[in-house]
């Protein structure tokens, strides 16, 4: 029956050790802030793509300029 005190007795306490380590980092902040990890990944794909394609539109002014340049 001592040992039923001592576990009731440990998981109360460990329960309020991650309740007051809850308290203290919801205070700083930290949970504020849920949705843009989620959405963040999805917009950098589309921010590299536009990059790259950017750059495609770019190199393919440069070769239709040295086809047109061997041409002539």
């Amino acid at each position: 029956m001592d040992i039923l005190y001592l576990m009731i007795l440990c998981s109360v306490s460990l329960a309020a050790v991650f309740l007051v380590v809850f308290i203290i980092f919801a205070r700083k902040g930290q949970f504020e802030d849920d949705e843009s990890p989620a959405v963040r990944i999805l917009f950098d794909s589309d921010e590299i793509k536009e990059k790259k394609d950017e750059q495609g539109d770019h190199q393919n002014e440069i070769e239709k300029d040295n086809i047109k340049e061997k041409s002539e």
